[in-house]
């Protein structure tokens, strides 16, 4: 029987049927295995090249003689042409087919690292890092193509968790190799790390990927008002999201000028979404309620998720001093076991039996939990102190992320996947660039807000006691006979004292602002989406839905 769509409901979009499947795609076996690991390594190898560089930045800067400020734009450059790259991905690998695709945009990103620690200046590099972040953006939307297309359905629930690997894994894993490959390579390999793992996926990818055919026709309707004024708006807006803080926010010209003409060309990129009759992404899909909830969902839980792995290596390096080598144990406490925890989670939502929406739920009350936890920080935590919250993390990442992905993508067709991919992929990404704004934001503002108020306690209370003496200057009066040089230092670390205790305060802040933010969104996932099913073959004789 011809595959039908089903009738569409008032306010939800339209949901296409299951296309015939193509000659060029094999049966099922070891070939398509390998073949969907071979993408799954790209894409993790595209996370290193962004994360293990972003965390490695202040051992970059300095071999390479950048300034701080400087440095900033680096990370801002990349990320806001990854991003972009996201959102357009679908469209091309379409054209140019899975295939080549994915094995031309994993060799130009491995081939781009080879220069990087040679370029001559910060202008020459950022450029470099621009046209690599472009690269690498375009795997991760090739990846959950692979997993919902080439995968059966009865495992498919099995790919959305190892697509679910490169937001849970892949970010917890880059603390460790920075630290791995500083400490024992060199910087220069915080750029060439990538490259045998790239060879390699390029090999699986070759043997593993069906050969899917190019389709030049598609370039009659090719939508270029879409792609010229997308590109800007996002990269705008992302940097926007990288640079605000540094500069001031709305204070700053740059960043003004950034928000207007960028929020102008996103209204109208999205208009033209809206109308255009071969789109990058359907805007159709908000109106499906399991869509607006996994989307907005995806973005929230995304961004907790950067900034529970923010705060601790914050502290460490802020207030304990920890290089990453150092700290490298807290990041691997989550990662490694992703490994185990993320197939589990997949299994337990592939029985029909089980609700994808307590799952997450339930994840999101282990954040919580482990927010909560952090609300007990002060300034004689060690690195074992924050065990407990990292082990609330390995359960609560999977049990988040898988959920949001299901009620994304299973709520459409098949045929709706590479529209849907776009979608999700940028707002992955741009999760990270809300984290990054975020975190910054709030850390910044409540630091000078407590550093304020313990100076002004100090100030009011100083007079009083005098008579118990001064318990610094008593400990720094035996290491110099200069009573002047004794009184500098001594304020000297006062003032480092203070700035500990106001970077505690202010990682409690966010702490607890995370609890509520956790359980909103646990609140949110039972009321607003409808539940959905994992995938199963369909029956003999059963129209595909």
């Amino acid at each position: 029987m011809n595959n039908v769509a089903s009738a569409p409901v008032a306010g939800e979009p339209v949901i296409h049927a299951s296309p015939p499947r193509p000659s060029y795609i094999p049966a099922f076996g070891l070939r398509t295995v390998i073949g969907c690991l071979g993408m799954l390594l790209a894409v993790h190898v595209a996370g290193f090249n962004e994360h293990v560089t972003e965390i490695g930045l202040t051992d970059i800067r300095g071999a390479m003689h950048i300034g701080h400020d400087e440095g900033t734009w680096l990370v801002a450059i990349y990320e806001a042409f990854n991003i972009a790259a996201m959102a357009f991905t679908p469209w091309f690998y379409m054209t140019f087919s899975i295939y080549r695709f994915s094995i031309f945009m994993t060799a130009i990103m491995a081939l781009l690292a080879i220069p990087a620690p040679f370029m001559p200046d910060v202008t020459s590099l950022c450029i470099l890092r621009g046209f690599q972040g472009l690269a690498a953006g375009c795997l991760p939307p090739v990846l959950m193509t692979v997993m919902l297309k080439y995968l059966p359905p009865p495992i498919r629930v099995f790919g959305i968790g190892g697509y679910a690997m490169s937001a849970t894994f892949g970010p917890n894993l880059g603390l460790p190799l920075e630290a791995f490959w500083f400490e024992h390579a060199g910087w220069h390999w915080l750029y060439w790390e990538i490259i045998p793992l790239a060879m390699l996926s390029i090999g699986l990818m070759a043997y593993g990927l069906p050969r899917d055919p190019m389709h030049f026709e598609r370039f009659e309707k090719f939508n270029w008002l879409g792609l010229i004024v997308g590109v800007p708006a996002i990269c705008s807006l992302v940097i926007v999201l990288y640079q605000g803080d540094r500069l001031d926010w709305f204070r700053s010209p740059v960043i003004t000028d950034l928000t207007l003409w960028g929020g102008a060309a996103f209204v109208v990129f999205v208009i033209n979404e809206a109308f255009h009759p071969s789109p990058y992404f359907r805007i159709q899909y908000w109106r499906s309620r399991n869509i607006q909830a996994a989307l907005v969902s995806l973005v929230g839980i995304l961004a907790i998720c950067a900034l529970m792995s923010d705060i601790p290596a914050t502290y460490l390096q802020g207030v304990r001093g920890y290089r990453p080598i150092q700290a490298a144990p807290v990041s691997l406490v989550v990662a490694l076991p992703q490994l185990l925890m993320l197939p589990l989670i997949a299994a337990l939502c592939n029985s029909r039996k089980v609700d994808c929406r307590y799952v997450l739920a339930g994840g999101m009350l282990c954040l919580a939990a482990a927010a909560w936890l952090g609300t007990w920080l002060t300034s004689d935590w060690v690195r074992d102190n924050f065990y407990p919250i990292q082990i609330l993390q390995i359960f609560g990442q999977p049990m988040t992320v898988i959920p949001t992905l299901m009620l994304a993508t299973l709520a459409m067709g098949p045929a709706d996947g590479p529209f849907i991919s776009g979608m999700v992929n940028m707002l992955k990404g741009l999760a990270n660039a809300v984290a990054f704004a975020l975190f910054s934001t709030l850390s910044r503002r409540r630091e000078q807000y407590h550093s304020t108020m313990l100076l002004d306690h100090h100030g009011t209370h100083g007079l009083a006691l005098q008579g118990m003496g001064d318990p610094i200057s008593q400990q720094l009066s035996g290491t110099s006979p200069d009573s002047a040089h004794v009184a500098r230092n001594s304020l000297q670390v006062f003032h480092t004292y203070v700035h500990e205790q106001s970077l505690v305060l202010a990682l409690n802040d966010i702490y607890y602002v995370l609890i509520w933010v956790c359980v909103g969104y646990a609140a949110l996932n039972l009321i607003l989406p409808h539940r959905v099913y994992p995938p199963r073959a369909p029956a003999p004789n059963t129209p595909a839905r």
